[in-house]
């Protein structure tokens, strides 16, 4: 089979890599070729040597390309990725940093709250201009795979304003379902539903998950045909790790009868409850590890990923190049896709795309995760149904946000930017509305170079900032559960802090 991928934000060096090393994984997929597309010169020419090494020495036909030209690497693409993160490292310390002097403490900051609805801001012209590219110069049957964040809200736009279907793609539905299969492991030798010593994989669960991107719900967990899910809160409250690592998911799952599919410290920052009081985040958090609820946890892992990236890649040059057994594929679902779609071999998998009456209680125009199907015939999305209404709550009032937000993004709307964040569930619960008006000017502000929609506001927003005085309660405020970015000498102590800093690398540190 010949086609053509391109990857945009390819300067995501290793997850670019290893998502190229899953799609080669498809025997069929070998005289495929792959553009690759980045801003940065230096890291897309750091992706183009290890991917064109580890090619050839498998001795495949596929030709790798890179490209500073957009529109070169879209030229006749039938599969578009994209891995950016606009503005990198520099604008994400300000989607964290800012908010944290008005008392808004976020753990990740890229999904809602005001890290992830400014993230959008600056994210949504960016894809929207890829779009047109691919309208221009793409195959006439492009798919775009967004991999980048504010998921659901690019997502949205991209649906919405351009005629590039365009779907959703995260992980985040994978690690807890694994998270069930050890709770129902360890669950089920108790009950008599399987031998002591039993060991279970998410091959053994079978799920149901739906609702939007990082809010999506586990509303069906069967194991040998029984409905595991009214069982699920004694499992995690009696597991051996859990209730320390996860304590805001386990609490949502006891007020509203399911689990959330989210890591603890970014399922703290979409809700109004367990972030709002500087004083009591750490009875909520877990700073064994970022994901767990750390202040700016992944703003540091991110920054601490691309030093040590700087640092080790002569060394990833030296290593053995990656290899195309079917065993060493990951788990991401872009290259399952592409199988379905290109031989017919049929694959389950969660996808973030329109609703259009998937969900029957949540709007038709929002962007859903839901269960769904790559094959011969194309990508389905069968019908789920309501969602339990207090999970449907959660999610509609992270929806008004994004609706707001994708549609100030698209019409450079100031106020309505303001009302996105003074609807934002964590920044309503912290700050009172002056305050979250002149937050929002200083980051559109600190943030105006990647924010062309809004240079029109720029003397008007500068001029309040300098004659208004501050409204920022917490100046200098660094974060109820924040630690200090390491240095690459002390990550090379410290296993768990390399093992981190290679999996942050999806952030896409480049673009």
């Amino acid at each position: 089979m010949s086609f053509k991928i391109a990857i945009l934000g390819a300067g995501s060096v290793g997850f670019t890599r290893t998502m190229v090393r899953d799609i080669l994984c498809v025997p069929e997929f070998a005289e495929m070729t792959v553009a690759l597309h980045d801003i940065n010169e230096h890291n897309l020419s750091m992706v183009q040597q290890l991917i064109s090494r580890d090619v050839s020495s498998a001795g495949l036909p596929t030709k790798v390309e890179s490209h500073l030209d957009r529109r070169k690497a879209l030229e006749g693409a039938k599969y578009v990725f994209s891995f950016v993160r606009v503005g990198g490292l520099e604008a994400f310390a300000y989607d964290v940093n800012t908010p944290l002097e008005y008392g808004v403490d976020q753990c990740v900051g890229d999904t809602l709250g005001p890290g992830g609805i400014m993230y959008a801001q600056r994210g949504i012209p960016v894809l929207l201009d890829f779009c047109a590219d691919m309208e221009e110069v793409a195959h006439d049957e492009v798919l775009f795979l967004n991999y980048s964040n504010p998921m659901a809200m690019l997502t949205w736009a991209c649906n919405k304003y351009t005629e590039i279907p365009t779907i959703g793609l995260c992980h985040g539905v994978i690690g807890g379902h694994s998270q069930i299969a050890s709770v129902i492991e360890n669950l089920g030798a108790e009950k008599g539903w399987h031998p002591e010593g039993t060991k279970l994989t998410r091959d053994d669960i079978d799920i149901i998950c739906a609702g939007i991107n990082h809010q999506t719900w586990y509303i069906q967990a069967r194991y040998k045909g029984m409905d595991m899910t009214p069982f699920l809160l004694e499992g995690f409250e009696k597991h051996s790790k859990y209730p320390e690592t996860e304590k805001v998911r386990i609490d949502m799952l006891r007020r509203f009868g399911y689990y959330s599919t989210e890591s603890n410290g970014h399922l703290s920052e979409y809700v109004p409850w367990y972030r709002k009081r500087a004083e009591e985040i750490p009875s909520w958090i877990d700073m064994s590890t970022w994901i767990h609820g750390e202040t700016g946890g992944y703003l540091r892992v991110c920054t601490e990923g691309r030093n040590w990236f700087e640092h080790e890649f002569p060394q990833w040059l030296k290593d053995d190049p990656f290899t195309f057994e079917p065993e060493k594929r990951g788990n991401e679902h872009g290259s399952y896709i592409l199988e379905g779609l290109e031989t017919g071999r049929m694959y389950r998998g969660h996808f973030c795309t329109v609703n259009n009456g998937v969900i029957t209680n949540l709007p038709d125009d929002c962007v859903i995760e839901s269960p769904g199907y790559a094959d011969g015939n194309g990508i389905s999305i069968p019908v789920v149904g309501d969602l339990p209404l207090g999970c449907a709550a959660v999610c509609n009032a992270s929806i008004s946000v994004q609706r707001m937000a994708v549609e100030a993004a698209v019409h450079g709307d100031l106020n309505l930017l303001k009302q996105a964040m003074m609807m934002d569930p964590l920044t309503g619960a912290v700050c009172n509305p002056p305050e979250t008006w002149q937050m929002t000017d200083r980051m559109v502000s600190e943030l105006s170079e990647w924010l062309p929609q809004y240079q029109a506001f720029l003397p008007e927003i500068n001029s309040r900032l300098d004659s208004e005085p501050s409204l920022a309660r917490f100046q200098g405020n660094k974060g109820a559960a924040r630690l200090v970015t390491r240095s690459v000498e002390e990550m090379e102590a410290d296993a768990e802090a390399k093992k981190a800093a290679a999996a942050s690398d999806k952030a896409g540190l480049s673009s």
